[in-house]
């Protein structure tokens, strides 16, 4: 049995390495177009920053160490141009055909920009950022995109001296629909310095940098031509068994869509942690097994400007378009004690009125977002309700959390409001 892999990434990694160990009588082939597989490319704007000294430290494996240990052969500059289930075979661009009877296609998400445009999506794309901004003296650059990428950028360019102004031709940050989120994002990029335009992508200033973090888009044109349904996303449907609708094919990771756990609806969510679990389920069931991935309650983090901004759920406006009836909170609070230099935590928590349950919440904050926003995704995975949240025992000490957490305390304000 031979297992072909189109895409060398996370979700494609995690595919070939786990139908090799459930199965080692596999022959598992991963085709990657580029040159480079297993980039951590969540790693690209720390490497602009400077945090990362250099980008081979943003590869994982080398192709040759990924066979030695995984046994598994993995080919790069193997561009998949065309697949023909019905003979099992991928076609590369050099006209070679390779043979499959099982197939896993990871074949991710491109940057959304104009041609030509300087975008921070590739390993290609982050050197050569790094090169020019090694040669250069800071200037004033333009981040066209609020999005993730475009947040962690303006926030590296502004930490190596560069003048930044962030546009983006929405109105809220990190595409949330949160107005009091987006206001404090704001009043913390202006107060790094950093010029906010939003609703004004047409009127940037001229600038010697101009970067496009515009978003992505799944990378379909592969599996389509083939005969692979696309969902309402734009992104690969395929069961919870990560099978598409052709037999014996799969996908995984940003080019596949999901379920949301909290609306039950078809999500694309391109996240590194999700096609890391997506293409291991793939993997094992392309390898005989019957597995099943879940879905996602969308849970995220980025770094602004030295500041922890932690999302899961649904906002307030998310919810209400879902046909949930939302209820919310948000409070400050700090994330130790007041004697252990507590730095200022803001908690906000969403729930569904009809049945209390938890259905979203963010966290902003220097330190400790990452252990409370993950106490929160938790409970939504596990379908809590704010009463159930009151009942958790949170961990205390001085040096780490106050006696009653952030978290509580919204906890306690939100079932107050239900």
């Amino acid at each position: 049995m031979r297992l072909v892999v189109i895409g060398g990434v996370a979700a494609g990694l995690s595919a070939a390495a786990r139908a090799k160990r459930l199965d080692p009588s596999l022959e598992v082939t991963v085709l990657e177009k580029g040159e480079q597989v297993s980039l951590g490319a969540c790693g690209l704007p720390y490497l602009i920053e400077g945090q990362v000294r250099d980008w081979r430290q943003l590869i994982g494996f080398t192709p040759e160490t990924f066979r030695q240990l995984k046994n598994v052969t993995v080919r790069t500059r193997a561009e998949a141009v065309a697949v023909a289930h019905a003979r099992r075979e991928v076609t590369l661009s050099t006209g070679e055909r390779v043979h499959y009877d099982k197939l896993v296609v990871a074949t991710g998400a491109r940057a959304r920009c104009p041609e030509g445009c300087m975008a921070l999506h590739s390993l290609e794309d982050g050197v050569r950022l790094w090169e020019l901004l090694r040669e250069r003296k800071p200037g004033r650059a333009v981040v066209v995109g609020a999005g993730y990428i475009g947040l962690e950028l303006a926030g590296a360019l502004r930490g190596r001296g560069w003048g930044v102004t962030l546009v983006d031709r929405n109105t809220d940050l990190l595409h949330r629909e949160d107005a009091e989120l987006t206001a404090l994002l704001r009043r913390l990029l202006e107060r790094h310095g950093i010029e906010l335009r939003l609703g004004h992508e047409g009127e940037a200033p001229d600038a010697e940098l101009r970067l496009h973090a515009t978003g992505m888009q799944p990378n379909t044109a592969l599996a389509e031509s083939a005969g692979i349904e696309v969902g309402r996303t734009g992104a690969i449907r395929v069961s919870e068994h990560m099978e598409t609708n052709l037999h014996g094919v799969y996908a995984a990771g940003d080019c596949a869509e999901t379920r949301h756990k909290v609306t039950g609806a078809a999500v694309w969510i391109p996240l590194g942690t999700t096609a890391n679990k997506m293409g291991r389920v793939a993997g094992a069931n392309a390898a005989g097994r019957r597995e099943r991935f879940g879905g996602v309650v969308g849970t995220s983090i980025v770094r602004v400007c030295g500041v922890g901004v932690a999302l899961t759920g649904l906002s307030v406006a998310q919810a209400q378009r879902a046909g949930l009836r939302p209820a919310a909170v948000r409070i400050a609070s700090r994330d130790k004690t007041s004697y252990f230099r507590g730095r200022p935590v803001t908690v906000e928590l969403v729930a569904d009125r009809g049945t209390g349950r938890l259905v979203g919440a963010s966290v902003i904050g220097e330190y400790g977002v990452e252990g409370r926003i993950n106490v929160l995704a938790t409970a939504l995975q596990a379908r809590m309700t704010v009463s159930d949240l009151l009942e958790l025992d949170l961990a205390y000490a001085p040096p780490y959390a106050p006696v009653m957490d952030a978290v509580l305390i919204a906890a306690q304000q939100l079932a107050k409001e239900l």
